[in-house]
């Protein structure tokens, strides 16, 4: 069992070149007794993205705050609080916020998954 607060926690900036403004912090995961999964809190700045990719696993998304868009597969799907998304594995999907507020957003992940 863990309790615990996000503002305790490390928080990593993504660095790429196809990224800006990005970062995470790992909320739960293995190390917590999760086994097989790793649920993160991301972050975009403003204007902030994270890399356009895909991956051999599926994830799910719940926004916290902030607006912005999900690409995915040459879709843009807009998303705000309250919003989910199920990314099936191998499709091309990218977090995008065209705003001057902060994005922040919920992902889960397989634990292969988490970077």
């Amino acid at each position: 069992m863990i309790v615990g607060h996000e503002k305790d926690l490390e928080y990593k900036i993504m660095v790429a070149e196809d990224v800006k403004g990005a970062g995470m912090k790992k909320l739960v995961g293995p190390e917590e007794g999760w086994e097989s999964h790793v649920m993160r809190q991301v972050n975009l700045e403003a204007r902030g993205y994270s890399p356009k990719h895909q991956h051999d696993w599926p994830h799910i998304n719940y926004v916290l705050k902030g607006e912005g868009v999900i690409f995915i597969e040459g879709e843009e799907y807009p998303v705000k609080p309250g919003s989910y998304a199920y990314i099936p594995a191998g499709r091309l999907h990218q977090f995008i916020n065209r705003t001057d507020e902060e994005l922040s957003f919920i992902c889960i992940v397989p634990k292969e998954g988490h970077l």
